[in-house]
């Protein structure tokens, strides 16, 4: 039999997860779970914490509660520049309920918010008041003991950070690869660039040779060619019913173009 306990607080929710547990947030993918009734679990742990939901600037970052849907972030005018992203995700009604956190903890090949947050150096809290950095977080997801309860990332500046979804279904199919790229300019050139890759690893993954490469380039055809070389480096896609690794590894460089020059909707 399946059990439902609710909490006031996300630190008393965490407190009450155990091994036949899961953490009910949006819902999205555990709810599915249920419904294919997964024996993994038969006990469901939610919250109505209000500060899950909250939007606060904090100088050059912004932090988002893990709380926060889709929905908010569309919403909301100070996480503007990762609408675009919310809106890859699902339709209205998996807009409504997918949450921050639970992308953070999506398996592959779901995430792509997640892409976007690993981009923009992110950073979560955890319920025990230590910080991690979503890359981190990443890596080790299925060892973390605890909740996310927020999330900061920097807030980019005119163009600097881009995202873009490739998928065989339009508008919203599941994620062939995703794209977020950060490329802050100093002098012109860029300085600083992250760039993250969703669906090409078993979490999304950080592609350093690129940014290695990028370093001091210009961002144009000639500047972001040594970059496209390598742009796979470090990167482990896998074979599955969307596309097989080496189809991957083929369209991840046009794709990473495409994005670094705009030559997609993709800001």
């Amino acid at each position: 039999m399946l059990t439902v306990e609710t909490y006031q607080t996300i630190q008393q929710a965490a407190g009450a997860l155990h091994g036949r547990s899961r953490y009910l947030g949006g819902g999205t993918l555990v709810m599915r779970a249920v419904n294919y009734a997964d024996q993994d679990f038969d006990h469901l742990v939610r919250t109505r914490d209000p500060n899950l939901r909250a939007i606060q600037i904090e100088g050059a970052r912004i932090r988002i509660g893990a709380g926060c849907t889709m929905a908010d972030i569309i919403g909301a005018a100070d996480t503007a520049f990762l609408a675009p992203v919310a809106r890859a995700i699902g339709g209205p009604a998996i807009r409504n309920m997918a949450t921050v956190g639970g992308n953070l903890f999506a398996p592959h090949p779901y995430g792509d918010l997640a892409t976007a947050l690993l981009a923009l150096d992110g950073i979560a809290r955890l319920t025990d008041g230590s910080e991690q950095p979503v890359e981190a977080l990443l890596a080790t997801r299925n060892q973390i003991r605890g909740l996310a309860t927020s999330i900061t990332v920097v807030r980019p500046m005119g163009d600097d950070f881009r995202f873009l979804k490739v998928s065989r279904v339009k508008p919203k199919g599941v994620s062939v690869m995703s794209i977020a790229v950060w490329t802050p300019r100093s002098g012109g050139r860029i300085s600083g660039a992250r760039v993250a890759y969703g669906a090409m690893g078993p979490t999304p993954l950080r592609a350093k040779a690129a940014e290695r490469a990028l370093e001091g380039a210009t961002r144009d055809r000639s500047g972001i060619a040594a970059a496209l070389a390598v742009a796979t480096d470090g990167l482990s896609p896998a074979d599955d019913s969307l596309a097989s690794a080496w189809y991957r590894r083929e369209v991840a460089p046009v794709h990473l173009r495409r994005v670094l020059l705009g030559e997609d909707d993709t800001r």
